[in-house]
Parts: structure tokens; C-alpha cells; sequence
């Protein structure tokens, strides 16, 4: 591969689950991926338990933000390979048009946030959640390259289609 495959994983406060999922892509990933996050509707701020969680698990804690599913859309963002929703909210939103047209999929997990009870039971539905994406990831990070260019090929194609009809 000649880059690493843009992965955006998406959800709808992007506090948490995707988060998650986007510290352990780029820990374990390192190289033949990069993981972005947003939210359609992103609550401005991470949650209190995703960080203590990542850093217990021994990630680096990067300067993560809550933040829109705009700013990739936009130009000069960087081209997305795989866009991933993670919770079922985001997953039935109408989502931006992504430029080069991503692979899409959906990951749908437990919302941990939504968790109501003491320390514990908040904690175990974190854990929880990170052991699901954890699992998710390990697979997708498994691929051979030949399947990751194939995802990449499709963006590629509907580019071509897109350059061709501007030009007719």
C-alpha cells in the first residue's frame, strides 16, 4: 500500500465509542492505517471514562476531541478509505457525501455513555465496549493488503466515474 487506509469511525456524540475505536486503530495499526472520529451530533467533550479506560489499557493519550462528522467533508480533509458507525444512531443518519466515496460498514455497539449506576457497572459497560471495538479491529487489521486495496479500488473508480462525467 502506498499510504495507510484512512479509517473514520462515526457515532453520534463521538465521546466514546468511536474514541475508543479510533485510539486502539492507530496504536495497533500503526502503519497501515490511520483512525479518525466525529459525531453528528458531538457533545463538545469526551467522555470522563474513555480516557481513564485507554490509558489503563497502556494507549497513549493523544489530544482527542469531540468533534463534527463536517470537518471531514470538507476540502482538505484527509481521504477517507472506510467510514465506520458504531452506534446504531449514527448508522441510520444521512451521513455527508464523503469525497472519493469510502467503503462504508457498521459496527453497531452498546453505548457505554448511556450506562446509568455506580463506578463499576459505568466502568464494566466501558470495558466492555473497548473489548468489542478491540475484537472488531483485530480483525480488520488482519485483511491482507490485497483485500485493503480492494476497499481503496472502489474510491478510486468512483473518482474516475465522477472525473469522467465533469469532463463530458
Amino acid at each position: 500500500m502506498d499510504r495507510p487506509l484512512n479509517v473514520l469511525f462515526l457515532c453520534t456524540g463521538n465521546s466514546a465509542r468511536s474514541i475508543l475505536a479510533e485510539a486502539i486503530l492507530n496504536a495497533e495499526g500503526t502503519g497501515r492505517f490511520r483512525a479518525y472520529s466525529a459525531g453528528s451530533d458531538p457533545k463538545g467533550q469526551i467522555n470522563p471514562h474513555t480516557l481513564p479506560i485507554l490509558q489503563s489499557m497502556g494507549y497513549a493519550l493523544h489530544d482527542f476531541r469531540s468533534k463534527s462528522w463536517d470537518e471531514f467533508a470538507r476540502p482538505g480533509a484527509p481521504q477517507l478509505d472506510l467510514v465506520i458507525t458504531v452506534c446504531d444512531n449514527a448508522a441510520g443518519e444521512v451521513c455527508p457525501v464523503w469525497p472519493g466515496q469510502p467503503v462504508t460498514a457498521h459496527w453497531g455497539i452498546p453505548d457505554p455513555a448511556a450506562v446509568e449506576g455506580n463506578e463499576a457497572e459505568i466502568g464494566a459497560a466501558f470495558a466492555e465496549a473497548t473489548r468489542q471495538l478491540r475484537a472488531r479491529i483485530i480483525l480488520l487489521m488482519a485483511l491482507p493488503d490485497a483485500a485493503l486495496d480492494r476497499l481503496r479500488i472502489g474510491g478510486h473508480l468512483t473518482q474516475i466515474h465522477q472525473d469522467a462525467a465533469k469532463a463530458e
